[in-house]
């Protein structure tokens, strides 16, 4: 099986241009992402033929085989991937996803691209369990659908969480699982916010692009940025426009081929 590796500010995913769907998987997703006994990365992305004026189908499982409907960080890696296999510097793609259809522009440079992303409208979250409202002890705290669930929580003090504690005990409160982000405002003046993340069937990641845009969406709606909002996180910084449809601009970086024997 041919793949590429790529990640979206260390966010990293393995990526196979195919025709087809292969048998189970989320089982090779899980075997192949293993970072002991695989290849390593926090999932598995597929890049299928588009139909009916889609160029690409994306399909996506994390790193324990579960499904994710959408990544603002793999869409990157994935539109990359397919641009450097059709020898694009530059392009404008429309990708099905499970959570929707994405329109992607992206300008290669090498190794590295700059990609921009439609992330489509924002959409009402989850109830809150009245277990996380009472334990995170924040009047900001709010939940997001951008293709895929978001809780995010205002936080005084990043240094202060405990995501390996919290992130999977959150998580479980909800019925198909939630990512989870905490926020901190580092700069009103200049909307600029400090996030750290636990990805639902992932664990702690070092970015997440879904995450980055509800946290920006969210900050928004409660008055604490602007519109147009910088989203610091471990592996680096995206920029958010907040609208009725949010754009997600952001790095893709690809790190390799690879060949993996199934």
């Amino acid at each position: 099986m041919q793949l590429t590796k790529h990640h979206g500010l260390e966010n990293d995913f393995l990526v196979a241009l195919l025709d087809e769907e292969p048998h189970n998987l989320s089982e090779l997703a899980a075997r192949i992402c293993n970072r002991r006994t695989g290849i390593g990365a926090d999932g598995l992305l597929l890049g299928l033929p588009g139909r009916n004026g889609v160029d690409l189908t994306m399909l996506l499982r994390n790193a324990d085989g579960s499904v994710a409907e959408m990544s603002g960080n793999g869409i990157r890696c994935l539109a990359q991937a397919y641009a450097m296999a059709n020898k694009m510097s530059n392009a404008s793609l429309l990708i099905e996803t499970a959570g929707g259809k994405r329109r992607v522009v992206i300008e290669c440079d090498g190794p590295l691209a700059q990609v921009t992303v439609e992330m489509g409208r924002v959409k009402s979250g989850p109830a809150i369990p009245d277990a996380i409202q009472i334990d995170a002890g924040s009047e900001m705290i709010a939940t997001v659908d951008l293709g895929n669930p978001h809780l995010v929580i205002l936080c005084d003090d990043l240094a202060e969480v405990d995501v390996s504690n919290l992130g999977p005990r959150y998580e479980s409160l909800f019925l198909e699982g939630i990512n989870v982000e905490w926020v901190r405002v580092a700069s009103a003046e200049t909307s600029t916010l400090e996030m750290l993340v636990w990805e639902r069937g992932v664990g702690v990641t070092q970015a997440c692009g879904t995450g980055a845009t509800a946290a920006a969406v969210l900050s928004n709606r409660w008055g604490l940025v602007g519109d147009d909002v910088e989203v610091d996180m471990a592996g680096g910084k995206v920029r958010v426009v907040v609208g009725e449809e949010p754009i997600l601009i952001g790095p893709a970086s690809y790190t390799a081929d690879i060949e993996f024997l199934l």
